[in-house]
């Protein structure tokens, strides 16, 4: 028997290359709805990846990601010197119970129609199917619309060329944003010190403080004083499972519906849709050279609830707020009677001088809730960030924590408590700049070498990435969607921003890749954008 005919997915499938979103995620999204909607049926035969690429006008990679994923979910099957095929048995059915009255229908049909209601079972109101409508949740629509949620599944699908195997799609990319060096965390250490506390008799293994591990509370209380200049107590500090969701607390602890919100912009997407999702309206507020600018802000929105700021490291420009912006800032807080979330996500990589003391410290009116976080610094897998807040606010948001997840991991907590009380972080920050600083210098060395009339990199005083700007008029969200589809992640400035930039932007993450995979991601970008 001859193999079925290949069909060719060009009539069912609409690229557009002008969309942000990258075009093997354009065909995955196509051919898997064209399956689903029985447009493929299962067990037809697909065209090899190199004819659908030349049917398509696409690269072969392109392709092959989108064959690779849907392959990996169970929509398509792969055989023996056969080809690709849809698969018979398809993944989105296996996940669903039948539902009762499409049984019914099942049965009637074998048996014939007998008229009688009791044997046809209940019958939905209306006459609607019983299979249920999905109606998402305002909040729920405005995490999906997250840049910061976009990407988050990007990253899932990017698989670099010469990777293969399942733990390709965990492996992070070049230039993938807020990596920090995964090969030079102390796994040795931290074994050590994991499993002298799992001997420990005395460790507690119930319930434990939903503010977090006292003796880490302590740990860094003591640093953020020492090291940032943070004015707390170990009371004031609260352990969370990362820094996200220390800004989700704070949405919900600070902010009612209708209540606005400075956003600097361009700004962190993750912010925004943490007070978005509380009902908060989005003011956003322009940053240059010095930061945020306070007298645009109070014109906006003189009565603001809440401006969220990134002082020692503007995200994503790198700016760097001025004294007299940080004053200004406090000065407006206590007139309004308005709270000020200071995100210190990577402040810790400062090349040219010593870490700047955070906003925080400079606070005397208790306006600033700062967040902090141990993803950066040491692994995201760690999961564990802090927030410092003003002692009225402490028992509300450890209530909150409280009725989010309780508490993060005790072992967890105990481990980086004596990693912290050790020493070892301050060695580990200490290596870490010299090894970021290394990186950077590769980056700006690579970007000189091919992307140099295409794309403008300049050196950073501080952080894990650097802004590659575009010449005015570029489209760099279209670019950076080029440049996923071969393999290299970057984050397009302009996609962050909610008042048009001057000119585009590409994000390019460092510090977690060697100067080898930073070059050669360099070559492939420039290869993308047609440098």
């Amino acid at each position: 028997m001859s193999p079925r005919r290949a069909t060719a997915p060009d009539t069912l499938v609409a690229l557009d290359p002008a969309a942000p979103v990258p075009l093997y995620r354009q065909l995955y999204d196509g051919l898997r709805e064209a399956i689903l909607a029985g447009r493929l049926a299962p067990g037809a035969r697909l065209p090899s990846s190199r004819l659908l690429a030349a049917e398509l006008g696409l690269a072969r990679n392109t392709v092959a990601l989108a064959f690779d994923q849907l392959r990996a979910e169970g929509y398509f099957e792969g055989r023996e010197r056969a080809g690709t095929f849809v698969a018979r048995t398809l993944p989105d059915r296996m996940l669903h119970v039948p539902s009762r009255a499409r049984d019914a229908r099942d049965a009637r049909g074998e048996r014939g129609e007998r008229g009688e209601r009791g044997e046809r079972g209940a019958r939905p109101l209306g006459g609607a199917s019983t299979r249920p409508s999905i109606h998402p949740s305002a909040a729920a629509r405005v995490a999906a619309r997250t840049p910061l949620v976009a990407l988050t599944v990007a990253n899932r699908w990017c698989r670099v060329a010469e990777d293969s195997g399942p733990a390709a799609l965990a492996a992070p990319a070049a230039f993938r944003l807020g990596v920090p060096a995964l090969d030079a965390f102390p796994r040795v250490l931290w074994a050590r010190l994991t499993a002298r506390r799992w001997r420990d008799a005395a460790l507690p293994l119930g319930y434990g403080d939903p503010a977090g591990y006292a003796p880490l509370r302590r740990a860094i209380a003591a640093y953020v004083s020492a090291a940032r200049g943070a004015r707390c107590t170990a009371e004031q500090v609260i352990v969370v499972a990362g820094s996200q969701q220390g800004l989700n607390l704070a949405a919900r602890m600070l902010l009612d519906p209708g209540d606005e919100v400075w956003m600097e912009d361009p700004g962190y997407p993750g912010a925004s849709a943490a007070f978005t999702m509380v009902g908060a309206r989005l003011v956003p507020v322009p940053v240059d050279a010095e930061g945020i600018r306070v007298a645009d802000g109070e014109r906006a929105a003189p009565a603001a609830r809440l401006a969220y700021v990134s002082p020692s490291h503007q995200y994503p420009t790198g700016a760097t707020m001025s004294a007299s912006r940080r004053l200004a800032l406090l000065a407006w807080a206590a007139r309004a009677g308005a709270w000020v979330v200071e995100d210190d996500y990577d402040s810790e990589f400062r090349y040219a001088s010593r870490p700047l003391p955070c906003l925080q410290g400079l606070d005397v009116e208790g306006r600033v809730i700062y967040a902090g976080t141990f993803s950066k610094t040491l692994v995201p897998a760690l999961r564990l960030g802090y927030l410092v807040v003003p002692e009225p606010l402490v028992d509300a948001f450890v209530a909150a924590r409280t009725v989010d997840d309780r508490q993060s991991p005790v072992v967890d907590q105990a481990v980086l408590a004596d990693f912290l009380e050790g020493g070892h972080f301050a060695r580990h920050v200490r290596h870490m700049r010299a090894l970021y600083l290394e990186r950077q210098e590769a980056l700006l060395a690579a970007a000189a070498k091919h992307l140099a009339g295409r794309l403008e990199v300049r050196p950073a005083a501080s952080g894990m990435h650097l802004v590659a700007w575009l010449p005015p008029g570029e489209d760099d969200a279209r670019l950076a969607a080029r440049a996923l589809a071969a393999g290299v992640e970057s984050r397009a400035v302009s996609r962050l921003a909610v008042t048009p930039l001057a000119r585009g932007g590409l994000m390019l993450g460092y510090a977690g890749f060697t100067p080898r995979q930073i070059h050669r991601a360099a070559e492939r970008l420039a290869a993308a954008l047609g440098a």
